[in-house]
């Protein structure tokens, strides 16, 4: 049986991790990071990338995060004030850790994603 973790399966994490350089890993991470909506990078967030990297952490398991928590924070009520930019990598550690433990359709980031895109869309057209 092969056990889910988000929409990745431990079976092809491991072949990523060995697949894929720590460089090229903490590179993903922080390209995934900046695309991410409401995002910051700074100096600290490779050293997270590294540890996270260090860890075994799935690299979808990371892009997953950064869309569930981007999705949380752009899809809510319209009165609701608004956010402040997110200045750290770290911002992220606990959505991270419960995409981990997460056992859900792997779909359901798609959508997010989708979600997230029609968003944005509509919000740069409404401007």
């Amino acid at each position: 049986m092969v056990r889910r973790f988000a929409n990745c399966k431990v079976e092809v994490d491991r072949v990523e991790m060995t697949t894929i350089s720590r460089e090229e890993y903490i590179r993903k991470v922080l390209d995934a990071y900046r695309q991410t909506p409401g995002t910051a990078i700074r100096r600290p967030d490779r050293l997270l990338a590294a540890q996270l990297y260090a860890r075994g952490v799935p690299l979808c398991a990371v892009e997953n995060a950064f869309v569930l928590a981007a999705s949380r924070r752009l899809i809510r009520p319209a009165e609701a004030l608004p956010l402040n930019t997110i200045r750290s990598l770290a911002y992220f550690s606990p959505v991270i850790e419960e995409v981990l433990e997460l056992r859900i359709n792997p779909e359901y980031f798609q959508y997010l994603r989708y979600k997230i895109q029609r968003f944005l869309s509509s919000a740069s057209t409404a401007r």
